[in-house]
C-alpha cells in the first residue's frame, strides 16, 4: 500500500493563507464565546471534504474523506478518486498548535463517501454504506494490516441518508445510526437480521425499492433511520430508537443517554432530541407506509405533523429549531473549556453555519433542551439586520460544520466541509476543499497527555480523557483486569465531575460482585443522573437483579429512574414484573410525555392484560387524566367499549370526548369503527372529526372494515378507458402503422395521455424518431410542472445561464410580485402559499444568491429529500404526477396541482421514479433573467 509522506509545513502554512475562493478573508475565523479562541488547525490539501473525525491515544486527528460524494451528479469537474475514498491521519508533530503532517491510512475502493469513524486501539472502524469495516493496524505502522466487513446490509450507498458514524457507549457496546435511505437487511454474527424500510425512495444508481412495514426477527416492524446496538464481537444486535429521517451522528454520553439531532423536510422543522431505548421517533407512520404530509390532521403545525407528535407511541422531539441540516453531536464533560461548559451538548448544523449548544435539563422523567445558544457560528448571529446576499463573496457562510469531536488535551475540533452549498444532491466546490478549526480557553497550555494503557493508573487516568475512543479503550482494559483494579478506581467514583463518577460506575459494575458492592450506594445518591446511571449499568452487567432491584427502588426512585425501570423491564416475563409496572403506572402524574411513553414502550404487546387488570373495573366516566392519557397510549382493542362510552358522554367535556374518539382512532378493529360510523350522521365537531377519521382511515388501517362504505370525497380519480385502448393499441408492434399514428395522437392530446407517453418515454420505450413529433402534439399543454417533465424526455430543455442571472441586479419588490405568481402555488413563504414543495422560509441560511439560482435555473440538478416526482399509472387509465406520500396497501400522491389522491394499491397498475423535479423551470413559467434575479433578491432579503 503506498503511503503518503508528511506535507511540508511551510506548504501547508502557504495554503492555510491562501488557498481557495475569499481565503483572504480568513482572518475572522469563527464566533466564539467570551474566553475561547480559534485557530485554523489545519485545511486542504491536506484532507479533503471531511466527513466524520476521531482521536486516538496520541492526539492525532483521523478524518474520513467524501471526495468521490455522489459523483454520479457532482463529477463534472470536481475532484475524483478513481481508487476509492481516503482515511488521513493528521499531527500536530511539533506541538505549534497547527498540523504540520498528513498521512492516508487507507484509500479504498469500498469506500464511497464514508460517514462515519472510530480508531479503538489498533482497530478503525469506519461507516460506508452498505458495510460498517474494521481496519486493523496490529504492528502500528499506520498501515491496515487486515481488513472485516463487520456488519453489511445498510441502504443509501453514496448518499446523505445511509449509515453514519459508531460509537463505544460506556457500557462497552457499538451504537451505529444510519438515515432513512433503505431498505436495511443487517444480519449480526448471531444471525439476527434487521430489516427496516419506508415509502422514501430515491433515483440513483445503486438503490433498491425501499419498501415499508419489514418485520425483523423479533417480530417488530423497525422504519426509517434507526440506532443499532450490539456487542464489540458483533452479536446481540438490537434496535435501540428508529424512525428518523436522517439524523447524521448520535452521542452517547457518560450517564448512558443518546443524543442526536435529525433533519427535516425542509420545512423548518430540525430537532435536537433526547433519544429513550426503544423509542419511534416520529417521521413516517408507525408501519413506514406513509409520510407525514399524508397524516397530517386538521389543526396540526407542520412540526408537529412532521415528527407525528400527537400519535400514540411516538417520542417527545425536543428542541424544533427550524430549518437547518443538522450533522456532527458531542458532550463536553470535561472542564477542559472552562468549567461552564462542562455538560453542553453540541449539534452542528451544516445549513445554518452554526454549532448549537445546549444545558440538558432534567424535566421530569426527560430532558428539557430549552435553553439553546450559538455556541459556534461563522456569521454574527447577533447581528439581525445582517443581509447574506449582499455579502455573496464572502466565504463566511460556506462554513459547513460536518463534525465536532474532543481532543485528548480538551480542545474542540470542528470539521469543516466548506462549500457554497448544503451537501444534499449537489456540491459545488470542485477542487474538495476543506478546513478543521481548534477552539481552546485562552490562556490555557494544551500539550496531549501521554496516554499509559499498560497500567491500572494510566486506565484510571486515561479514563478521564475527553476523546470518547481513548476512555473507551481505558475502560475495555479496566474491565479485563477485574476486582484488582477496583481500590484505583474508587477515587473517581468520588470525582466532583459527575460525568468521571459515571464512568467509574460502568466500569465497576462490569467486574462481578465486589464492583457492584462498589456502586450500590449511588442507586439512591442525590444526583438523579448518577442513579439513573446506576440502574442502566446493573441492567447492562447483572440484568437477572432488575426484579428485586425495581421492588427496591420504587418507594423514593426520580422520575428519571422510574421511567427508565419502565423501559428496562420490558424484556421480562410479565409475572415477574405486573406488581412493577403496576406501581409505576400509579406514580404517573398525566403530564410527563416522556414517562408516559417509556409506559407504552415497557407495556407494548401486554396492552389487553394491563387494561384487564387496571381500568376494566374502573367506569370510564370516572377515569383521571392520567388514566385516560395512558390508555390513548396503549390504545388497546379491550378499551373500545369504555372508549365509546365517554365519547358519548353528555358530562364529559368536549376535549376529553375528543381525546377518547382520537384513541379510538388508532385501533384497527371493527368495533372501533363502528363508533365513527354512528357519529357520521350526526353534527357539531364530534360529527366533523369522525368523518376526516372515516375519510383517512378507509384507504390504510381500517380499509378491510370500510370497504362497503363511501366517502363523501371520491379520491379515485376518473378512469380513462379510452386512453387504455390507445395505449395499447401504440404498445402493439402488430398493429398498422396508421392505427398507431392515431393512438399517438389520441395520447398526446389528453392530459393524462401525455403522462402515458412520458412513462413510456422514462422506460425507454419511444424510439427517438416519435420524440419529435410528439413535441408538436402538446403545444397547448398549461401545467409548468407537466411541461418541464416532456421537455425532459422528449424536447429541449432550453437551461437559463446561470451567470446572467447573477450578473443582473433584483428588485425585491418586483421579485415580491413575482414570488406570489409563480412560487406561492408549491412553496410556503411565510403564512401564505401551498406544501407541496420546501418551505422558503429562511432559505437565506441554506443558500446564498448564486445556489439559490441554481435551484431555480436547474431544479432537476439538486432534487430535496423526499421530493423526488412519481409517475404513477392506474388500471383504470389515469395517470398521476406528483410525490409519494405513502405507499402499501395504499399509494397517495400529491400532485404537481396541489390535489391529494388516495389510492388503493389494487388500483395501481405502475409506477415509477423520474428524475424530474415537480418544480418548473423558468421557461415553463414565461421567467425571464431579469424576473429570476427579482425573485432571489426577494427571497435572500430575510424572512420579513
Amino acid at each position: 500500500m503506498m503511503k503518503i509522506a508528511a506535507t511540508p509545513v511551510l506548504l501547508f502554512l502557504f495554503c492555510m493563507q491562501s488557498c481557495g475562493p475569499g481565503a483572504g478573508e480568513d482572518a475572522a475565523l469563527l464566533f466564539v464565546p467570551d474566553g475561547l479562541e480559534v485557530t485554523l488547525w489545519a485545511s486542504s490539501p491536506l484532507f479533503q471534504n471531511p466527513t466524520n473525525m476521531d482521536v486516538d491515544a496520541r492526539g492525532r486527528l483521523w478524518v474520513t474523506e467524501a471526495v468521490n460524494y455522489r459523483d454520479f451528479r457532482n463529477a463534472d469537474g470536481h475532484l475524483v478518486r478513481e481508487s476509492g475514498d481516503r482515511v488521513v491521519i493528521l499531527e500536530d508533530s511539533n506541538g505549534d498548535g497547527q498540523a504540520d503532517s498528513s498521512r492516508v491510512f487507507v484509500q479504498d475502493e469500498d469506500l464511497r463517501s464514508p460517514l462515519g469513524i472510530a480508531v479503538v486501539g489498533n482497530q478503525v472502524i469506519v461507516s460506508c454504506s452498505p458495510n460498517v469495516i474494521v481496519y486493523t493496524d496490529a504492528d502500528g505502522d499506520d498501515v491496515p494490516d487486515s481488513k472485516e466487513i463487520f456488519l453489511t446490509g445498510f441502504g443509501g450507498k453514496d448518499h446523505d441518508h445511509g449509515l453514519h458514524a459508531g460509537q463505544l457507549g460506556p457500557d462497552g457496546k457499538w451504537y451505529f445510526i444510519t438515515g432513512n435511505a433503505g431498505p436495511h437487511h443487517v444480519r449480526d454474527k448471531d444471525g439476527w437480521t434487521l430489516r427496516s424500510g419506508s415509502v422514501y425512495n430515491e433515483y440513483t444508481p445503486y438503490s433498491t425499492e425501499n419498501l415499508p412495514a419489514q418485520v425483523s426477527d423479533d417480530g417488530n416492524v423497525y422504519t426509517g433511520g434507526l440506532i443499532i446496538r450490539l456487542n464489540p464481537d458483533g452479536t446481540g444486535m438490537e434496535v435501540m430508537s428508529h424512525n428518523f429521517r436522517n439524523a447524521y451522528e448520535v452521542f452517547v454520553d457518560s450517564f448512558g443517554n443518546m443524543w442526536q439531532s435529525d433533519n427535516d423536510d425542509q420545512t423548518a422543522s430540525c430537532r435536537t432530541t433526547w433519544l429513550m431505548e426503544g423509542s419511534n421517533a416520529g417521521f413516517f407512520s408507525e408501519q413506514g407506509d406513509r409520510t407525514w404530509q399524508a397524516d397530517r390532521r386538521p389543526g396540526q403545525t407542520i412540526a408537529e405533523a412532521h415528527w407525528h407528535q400527537h400519535d400514540p407511541g411516538v417520542l417527545p422531539a425536543g428542541d424544533i429549531y427550524g430549518a437547518g441540516s443538522p450533522t456532527g453531536m458531542l458532550r463536553i464533560e470535561g472542564d477542559e473549556l472552562g468549567e461552564a461548559h462542562r455538560g453542553l451538548l453540541l449539534a452542528a448544523d451544516a445549513g445554518r453555519n452554526i454549532i448549537f449548544g445546549y444545558h440538558p435539563r432534567p424535566d421530569g422523567s426527560g430532558y428539557s433542551l430549552a435553553d439553546r445558544q450559538n455556541f459556534i457560528a461563522s456569521v454574527d448571529v447577533d447581528n439581525a439586520g445582517y443581509i447574506w446576499h449582499q455579502v455573496e463573496a464572502d466565504t463566511s457562510k460556506w462554513f459547513r460544520p460536518s463534525d465536532v469531536t474532543l481532543g485528548t488535551d480538551g480542545s474542540l475540533f470542528v470539521a469543516d466541509w466548506y462549500d457554497p452549498i448544503v451537501g444534499g444532491h449537489q456540491m459545488r466546490d470542485k477542487v474538495g476543499q476543506g478546513k478543521i478549526y481548534r477552539i481552546t480557553k485562552k490562556g490555557r497550555d494544551y500539550t496531549n497527555p501521554k496516554i499509559d494503557y499498560a497500567t491500572v493508573s494510566g486506565q484510571v487516568e486515561a479514563l478521564r480523557n475527553p476523546a470518547v475512543h481513548v476512555r473507551a479503550q481505558a475502560a475495555k482494559l479496566l474491565r479485563e483486569q477485574g476486582a484488582s483494579a477496583i481500590p484505583a478506581l474508587e477515587s473517581l467514583l468520588e470525582d466532583p465531575n459527575p460525568f468521571y463518577q459515571a464512568r467509574a460506575i460502568w466500569v465497576l459494575a462490569g467486574m462481578g460482585r465486589a464492583g457492584i458492592q462498589k456502586i450500590q450506594p449511588f442507586l439512591s445518591h442525590q444526583n438523579a443522573e448518577l442513579a439513573l446511571t446506576t440502574v442502566r449499568a446493573l441492567a447492562a452487567f447483572a440484568p437477572q437483579s432488575l426484579p428485586s432491584l425495581a421492588e427496591s427502588l420504587l418507594p423514593d426512585a426520580s422520575p428519571m429512574v422510574l421511567r427508565e425501570l419502565a423501559i428496562l423491564l420490558r424484556h421480562l416475563d410479565d409475572k415477574e414484573t405486573k406488581s412493577i409496572y403496576a406501581r409505576l403506572i400509579e406514580a404517573y402524574d398525566g403530564e410527563d410525555p416522556w414517562y408516559r411513553n417509556a409506559l407504552g414502550i415497557g407495556l407494548r404487546g401486554r396492552e389487553k392484560e394491563v387494561f384487564a387488570r387496571e381500568w376494566a373495573d374502573v367506569d370510564p366516566l370516572e377515569w383521571s387524566s392520567a388514566q385516560a392519557s395512558l390508555v390513548w397510549e396503549m390504545h388497546p382493542e379491550a378499551a373500545i367499549p369504555a372508549l365509546a362510552v365517554r365519547v358519548g358522554s353528555k358530562t364529559l367535556g368536549i376535549e376529553e370526548r375528543m381525546q377518547a374518539l382520537e384513541t379510538l382512532a388508532f385501533i384497527p378493529d371493527r368495533k372501533s369503527v363502528a363508533v365513527f360510523l354512528d357519529l357520521a350522521d350526526g353534527e357539531g365537531a364530534l360529527t366533523e372529526r369522525a368523518a376526516w377519521w372515516l375519510q383517512f382511515r378507509k384507504y390504510n388501517e381500517w380499509q378491510a372494515f370500510l370497504e362497503d362504505w363511501e366517502p363523501p370525497l371520491d379520491k379515485l380519480p376518473a378512469g380513462q378507458p379510452g386512453l387504455l385502448a390507445s395505449l395499447a393499441i401504440f404498445n402493439d408492434s402488430l398493429a398498422s402503422d396508421n392505427q398507431r399514428q392515431q393512438a399517438k395522437s389520441d395520447l398526446a392530446e389528453n392530459s393524462d395521455g401525455r403522462l402515458h407517453l412520458a412513462l413510456l418515454a422514462a422506460k425507454g420505450n419511444i424510439p427517438d424518431s416519435l420524440k419529435a413529433q410528439l413535441v408538436l402534439e402538446w403545444s397547448d399543454e398549461r401545467r409548468p410542472a407537466v411541461r418541464s417533465l416532456l421537455a425532459r424526455f422528449f424536447g429541449n430543455t432550453g437551461e437559463m445561464q446561470e451567470g446572467v442571472v447573477n450578473g443582473l441586479e433584483g428588485d425585491a419588490a418586483a421579485g415580491k410580485v413575482l414570488a406570489a405568481q409563480n412560487c406561492l402555488a408549491c412553496h410556503r413563504i411565510g403564512e401564505s402559499g401551498n406544501e407541496i414543495g420546501p418551505h422558503l422560509v429562511g432559505i437565506r441560511q441554506k443558500m446564498d444568491g448564486p445556489t439559490l439560482v441554481n435551484a431555480i435555473v436547474q431544479p432537476d440538478a439538486a432534487i430535496g429529500f423526499g421530493y423526488e416526482s412519481w409517475l404513477v399509472r392506474l388500471k383504470n387509465g389515469a395517470m398521476l404526477y406528483g410525490l409519494l406520500q405513502s405507499n402499501g396497501p395504499v399509494v397517495t400522491v400529491l400532485t404537481s396541482q396541489g390535489q391529494r389522491f388516495v389510492v388503493p394499491a389494487s388500483e395501481v397498475a405502475e409506477k415509477r421514479q423520474v428524475p424530474v423535479s415537480l418544480m418548473p423551470r423558468p421557461a415553463e413559467m414565461d421567467l425571464s433573467p431579469q424576473d429570476i434575479a427579482d425573485i432571489r433578491s426577494y427571497l435572500m432579503q430575510g424572512d420579513s
